[in-house]
């Protein structure tokens, strides 16, 4: 009980001093200045009440939290990204060069088998064999070199785009492993002096190179014909 009175004397509010006549005062001092006579003029002051008091002033205003404030806030739309005609261009002709890929993987598998089986027999057949294999390789480096240009050019422009980030990112992941695999691949082949020097393991390590290359670029098109936004 003690802490509840001693509560309700520390919140009660001071009193408000009645505000002067802000009227009367001002006009009678200028006439006095001029030495007229405004007093008729001037309303009576109001005579003072014994039992009145200076007016009780409005109650606090108390803060109440609203934990369901922030739902009720009307939810802003997602500002539409627009893509330019360049970039459309660029996403045209990386499809292109993806599916024209396809046959030149086929093509360059066979000739891959047939060259690791009949080694090291140099014929003119097999000659004739590693510069088919050499053009064909030289075909998909040239595609893929389109395509890794055209795919990083438009993934940096559409990199403000939300929808379909997720899908863009792991394909561009996939080919960039595969550029480099097939950079390897190139670097290990038998080709000039090496073809006669060149060890078994080597000529496997360059097989597994290529195949693995060609695999993820394969997953990476197929994921992105099968996975859509």
């Amino acid at each position: 009980m003690l802490l509840l009175a001693t509560s309700g004397v520390l919140q009660q509010l001071p009193p408000v001093p009645v505000a002067p006549d802000s009227v009367r005062a001002p006009v009678a001092a200028m006439a006095a200045a001029r030495g007229d006579s405004v007093a008729p003029l001037l309303p009576a002051a109001p005579e003072a009440s014994p039992s009145a008091g200076p007016l009780a002033p409005a109650p606090w205003t108390r803060w109440s939290p609203d934990p369901f404030a922030g739902d009720s806030a009307v939810p802003q739309r997602p500002r539409a990204i627009e893509m330019s005609d360049a970039y459309h261009t660029r996403l045209t002709i990386h499809y292109i060069a993806s599916f024209a890929t396809l046959p030149l993987f086929v093509a360059e598998y066979i000739l891959g088998v047939k060259l690791y089986n009949n080694y090291p027999a140099i014929t003119s057949s097999q000659q004739s064999l590693r510069n088919t294999h050499r053009m064909v390789a030289l075909g998909l480096a040239g595609l893929f070199g389109v395509n890794t240009v055209t795919g990083a050019w438009n993934l940096w422009d559409s990199r403000k785009q939300s929808d379909g980030a997720a899908r863009r990112y792991i394909h561009s992941g996939l080919m960039f492993l595969a550029d480099a695999g097939f950079v390897a691949s190139g670097l290990s082949a038998p080709h000039g002096r090496r073809r006669l020097t060149t060890t078994t393991s080597s000529r496997s390590l360059h097989r597994a190179l290529a195949i693995g290359s060609m695999g993820t670029a394969l997953a990476s098109y197929a994921m992105m014909l099968i996975w859509r936004n």
